[in-house]
């Protein structure tokens, strides 16, 4: 009996903190709402009978080019996704399926990609683009993160757990490598291309540093970098139209988390059982 009263004192207790830790999560995001819809004088003044507005979100998008904007951040994401993608895949496969001599010690250098912080790179990469030329174009932001340690990572262990009998029924079938990459391998994965899909897009689409070091100009800015305008101290901050502004930012990852939430979830609940 104490056993059982116990566990329930744990769940209720694990239940309580979860709560507390989606309240402090949420938070910030439930004051940008607040702060969005309301006039500026209620930014900092919590007035439940304060008047709703759409004003913040027409003083944003008139204050900056969002358009393009969001333009040059959407090809930032789908071309660094597709090249990861396909390198990722190629690379997993090759871990896999064509192992060589010293094919592990290759793999260990590149697990070290992981223990290096993008931004202890920052120089050289900046170095190594001026002197291609590449400066300010959405090619030099996307370049350092066209091949991902942990994509290919991720999907070398996702191969290993696909029966090898799969691959040999195919090549009984007929069908060489690429084949059996592109009907055995990268269907039985498809979990988790969506889970690691999500993940990256998320990360690629608010990055702000390496942007702000290699863009000069509106052609290239992505939208973090473009936000930076309504932060400035000499044109004042403005919370309600900083909010705005942000939400804008972030509304199409909010649209296609609520639009595809169920898929989510089940993309990463397989990826995490594999």
């Amino acid at each position: 009996m104490k056993a059982a009263e116990h566990r329930v004192t744990g769940i209720d207790a694990t239940t309580l903190g979860a709560w507390l830790l989606a309240l402090l999560w949420i938070l910030p995001l439930l004051y940008a709402l607040f702060a969005a819809f309301h006039p500026p004088e209620y930014a900092t003044r919590f007035d439940l009978l304060a008047p709703i507005t759409l004003d913040n979100f027409r003083r944003a998008w008139n204050a900056a080019p969002f358009a393009r904007y969001f333009f040059n951040t959407f090809v930032l994401v789908t071309l660094i996704l597709a090249c990861q993608f396909v390198l990722c895949t190629l690379a997993a496969y090759a871990f896999v399926c064509f192992p060589f001599r010293g094919s592990e010690v290759i793999f260990m250098l590149v697990l070290i990609q992981l223990m290096i912080m993008p931004e202890a790179l920052l120089i050289e990469n900046y170095r190594t683009l001026s002197r291609l030329g590449l400066l300010d174009t959405t090619l030099a932001m996307g370049l350092p993160y066209l091949a991902s340690a942990f994509g290919i990572f991720l999907f070398r262990q996702t191969f290993k757990t696909i029966p090898r009998e799969l691959e040999e029924a195919a090549h009984l079938e007929g069908a060489n490598a690429l084949q059996v990459l592109l009907r055995v391998f990268v269907p039985l994965a498809k979990p988790i291309y969506v889970a690691y899909g999500l993940v990256a897009v998320s990360y690629h689409w608010n990055n702000f540093l390496w942007p702000l070091v290699v863009t000069n100009s509106v052609e290239t800015r992505p939208i973090t970098v473009g936000l930076q305008i309504f932060a400035t101290v000499e044109q004042g901050i403005d919370w309600s139209l900083v909010t705005a502004a942000t939400l804008l930012s972030v509304a199409p990852l909010l649209v296609a988390f609520l639009i595809f939430q169920r898929q989510f979830v089940q993309s990463f609940m397989r990826a995490g059982i594999r």
